[in-house]
């Protein structure tokens, strides 16, 4: 699910960055925005590639104590199944195999259920999911070979040290030396973006509509790319600005105390993001159909947190994908879905959606991810050093770069960075598995809805290779893949039969339920 890697990794600044971001490169990793990029996805992915996020569920309600059945021996007749939207989303017209009564205990097979939900995929859907997903696995390589082009375009060519020469005038201009960074930064994040459109618009709007993915027209998208690309500015340039004060007033430590400073810009990007960034892409709204915020905000209650409020976010007016996170810090951390979500999910599936949102905020993962952040930072800030050094002792006085405090050795250190993260992608992958792996399990314990479950993971098989390889899983899957979602949900289930069984017998007819027709 497009949830959280740290609110997903900085979250929604990551994501706001958004254009900015991929533009630069690993240089938004150096500042917040490299906190925020090189934590990202941490918000979304997106969640999903990165970081999908679940589908949840549509106006009826459901017992909260578990699904309306318990099939005996495959997935239970699921509301996404029957419904409109299942069609919609690839699944097949007719119900995983079932009976809508209880087995006896001991009678589930868990991978036969499992085999059961991923036969309802048409061979189509499958095919071309798997073909997007497997797509992406390139786009990565030649995203990451075309920056580092640019970036050894920048230097071979003087463009860099020609920009920090126009930086240190204006800033002399106007008295003002402590802008150097900034005015050097803000054209490197333009020219990068500039240099970069060409994948981006590939990657980000034709690709997307050619997969039926995106609903945005070129132009609403371009004003999406310019507004991130404003805010990867500021952001970004704040962020570096800070980097840069650190390596002056620490020539030798700087890697050290340069990712502690990069690492409180993380923190308050993420204070920040829901309030002032998040706002500029979309509208956020209270949920206020009673039927699915009642079984949400109780869900919450029952896990010792306080709140009384739903978002959604008007998601649909820019991709068809489902998705919901947690983002932000202390105050401003929020819970939302998207209106694809809450439009074509069932009710049973929300409400594990929401469960495993909330299992990102009970088990503390925003917090944990930004140790790991710090973490990640100290390591790559200290291979900067080292890499920096020797770049710079070869091909220096070429390139006109005068040592590490200068801005003009930029291009060095994002293209470093960058050569850093790329190694680096199974084990932040694996770690932000973990952590979705985790708040599965929490919302398959907090909803009580396995089958919901199941009716996610295939609706994110839209656009998610279902069943990859271990290996393929372990380098490119940021989240559990579809056919260890739904194994993981129906190995929950057969431990959980006979309170499943009890609940049913004093759960109301299927109407009354409000399972869906």
């Amino acid at each position: 699910m497009k949830t959280l890697y740290a609110a997903r990794t900085v979250g929604a600044a990551a994501r706001t960055a958004g254009a900015a971001a991929r533009a630069a490169g690993a240089a938004l990793a150096l500042g917040l925005a490299l906190a925020a990029g090189a934590a990202a996805q941490a918000a979304a992915p997106p969640p999903a590639h990165g970081s999908a996020a679940a589908p949840a569920a549509g106006p009826a309600s459901v017992p909260a104590a578990g699904p309306a059945s318990v099939p005996a021996a495959g997935p239970a007749t699921s509301p996404a199944a029957t419904s409109p939207s299942a069609s919609a989303s690839g699944l097949s017209g007719a119900p995983p195999p079932g009976s809508s009564t209880a087995p006896a205990a001991g009678s589930f097979d868990p991978a036969a259920a499992t085999a059961a939900y991923l036969a309802t995929v048409p061979p189509e859907k499958k095919a071309r999911s798997d073909a997007y997903f497997e797509g992406g696995y390139w786009l990565q390589l030649w995203g990451f070979l075309y920056g580092l082009a640019v970036f050894w375009l920048l230097l071979g060519s003087g463009l860099s040290h020609r920009m920090r020469t126009f930086a240190e005038r204006g800033a002399a201009r106007i008295h003002a030396r402590w802008l150097t960074t900034f005015l050097y930064t803000t054209q490197f994040f333009v020219v990068t973006a500039l240099l970069t459109f060409p994948l981006t618009v590939y990657s980000d709007f034709f690709r997307e509509h050619r997969y039926g993915l995106a609903t945005q027209t070129f132009a609403a998208w371009s004003r999406d790319q310019a507004v991130g690309l404003m805010v990867g500015v500021v952001m970004g340039g704040l962020g570096l600005s800070l980097v840069y004060f650190v390596v002056r007033r620490a020539p030798r430590t700087w890697w050290l105390w340069g990712a502690v400073a990069a690492t409180a810009f993380a923190v308050f990007a993420l204070l920040v993001a829901p309030v002032f960034i998040e706002p500029l892409f979309n509208k956020y709204t209270e949920l206020r159909d009673e039927s699915v915020r009642g079984p949400i905000l109780s869900m919450a209650r029952a896990n010792g947190i306080a709140t009384d409020h739903v978002y959604v976010v008007d998601a649909s007016k820019q991709t068809t994908r489902v998705s919901a996170n947690v983002a932000g810090l202390a105050g401003t951390m929020r819970i939302a879905l998207n209106d694809n979500l809450l439009r074509r999910a069932s009710p049973a599936a929300l409400q594990m959606v929401m469960g495993h949102e909330m299992g990102h905020y009970v088990m503390h993962h925003i917090e944990k991810t930004l140790l790991y952040l710090l973490v990640v930072l100290t390591a790559g800030f200290a291979f900067l050093r080292w890499g920096f050094e020797r770049a710079v002792g070869r091909w220096g006085i070429r390139w006109g770069v005068r040592g590490i405090a200068d801005p003009a050795g930029l291009p060095i250190l994002a293209a470093l960075f960058s050569i850093f993260l790329f190694v680096l992608t199974p084990i932040n992958n694996s770690f932000i598995r973990t952590q979705e792996a985790e708040a599965d399990l929490f919302g398959l314990n907090a909803s009580r809805q396995p089958d919901g479950q199941a009716e996610a993971a295939l609706m994110l098989a839209e656009y998610r290779k279902l069943s990859p390889g271990p290996i393929e899983e372990w380098v490119f899957y940021d989240h559990p893949s579809g056919r260890n979602r739904i194994w993981t949900a129906m190995r929950w289930k057969a431990e959980h039969l006979r309170e499943l069984a009890c609940v049913n017998e004093q759960a109301p007819a299927p109407a009354a339920a409000g399972r869906l027709p």
